[in-house]
C-alpha cells in the first residue's frame, strides 16, 4: 500500500492540518480536488466561494492558505453531503470563517448580496453517460444538474471585478469550456497542464479565468518523476497538505 493510499480511509482522508469525512459524500476525496485547493491564487483573497462544495475539501483547504480575515462560503446541493461539509468544516479548526449552505447555486447566486474575490469548483465533469450506483455520484459527475453555462453565469454573478475563478476539468474538456468562458466574457489568466509524468500527455486541466483582461501565465504540471517518484512541482504544490509529503 502507498503511503498516500494510508491515508485514505474508507470513512475519509486526513491531512496534515485536518480530517475530511467522506463516507456520505458521493464524491471522494481525490487528486483533482487536493490539487486544485493546493493551485488556487490566493494573493489579496478577500472573500472565497466554492461552489459545488462535496466533502468540504476546498473550502478547509483555502481556508488554511488564507488569513484569519478571510470568510468562506461553500454551497452544495446535495443535502445529505452539506451535512458532512457542515461537520467538516466544524470540527477544523477555522470553523468560525467556513459556513456550509445546502442550495441550487443559481438560485444561491441571485439573493446572494455579497461578490467574491475567488470562486472554485471541482465541477461535474460528463455528458450524461452509463447510469451511476447513486442519483447523487450521477449528480457529482455528469452535468445534467449544472451545465458549464450555468456553472459560469453563476460566477460570473458572484465574481468580484478582479477576482479569479478556479476550476479542473479533464484536458479534453478544457478547449470547449474556455471557449464557452470567452463567450461569455471571461478571460483566461492562468492555465496548468497536468500529466502523470513527462511521458504522457496532460490529462488534467486547471484553469484560472477573471472578467478582467491581463496577463496569460501557463505551465505543466508533472505528478511523477521519471523514476516515479513524486515530482519536486508536485510535492511543492501539495507538501502542506499531504502527510506523506
Amino acid at each position: 500500500m502507498s503511503r498516500q493510499k494510508a491515508h485514505l480511509r474508507r470513512d475519509g482522508f486526513t491531512f496534515k492540518q485536518f480530517f475530511i469525512a467522506h463516507d456520505r459524500c458521493a464524491m471522494k476525496v481525490g487528486t483533482d480536488g487536493t490539487l486544485l485547493g493546493a493551485w488556487a491564487p490566493v494573493a489579496n483573497v478577500k472573500s472565497v466561494l466554492d461552489i459545488g462544495t462535496g466533502s468540504g475539501l476546498l473550502a478547509l483547504m483555502l481556508a488554511q492558505r488564507t488569513s484569519d480575515d478571510v470568510t468562506i462560503d461553500a454551497v452544495e446541493l446535495d443535502p445529505i453531503a452539506a451535512e458532512q461539509a457542515a461537520e467538516n468544516a466544524s470540527g477544523c479548526r477555522w470553523a468560525s470563517r467556513i459556513s456550509v449552505h445546502c442550495a441550487d447555486i443559481r438560485e444561491w447566486a441571485q439573493q446572494a448580496t455579497q461578490r467574491y474575490s475567488l470562486i472554485v469548483s471541482n465541477p461535474p465533469f460528463f455528458e450524461q453517460g452509463s447510469a451511476c450506483a447513486s442519483p447523487e455520484r450521477a449528480q457529482a459527475r455528469y452535468t445534467t444538474t449544472l451545465d458549464h453555462s450555468a456553472l459560469l453565469g453563476s460566477a460570473a454573478q458572484l465574481i468580484t471585478e478582479d477576482g479569479f475563478f478556479c476550476v479542473i476539468m479533464p484536458e479534453s474538456a478544457g478547449t470547449a469550456f474556455t471557449d464557452m468562458a470567452k463567450t461569455q466574457g471571461w478571460f483566461v489568466r492562468y492555465r496548468t497542464d497536468v500529466a502523470d509524468n513527462e511521458t504522457r500527455l496532460p490529462h488534467r486541466v486547471m484553469l484560472a479565468l477573471s472578467p478582467t483582461d491581463g496577463e496569460y501565465f501557463t505551465e505543466r504540471l508533472f505528478i511523477r518523476g521519471p523514476d516515479q517518484t513524486w515530482s519536486e512541482g508536485y510535492c511543492g504544490l501539495t507538501q502542506d497538505f499531504y502527510l506523506f509529503m
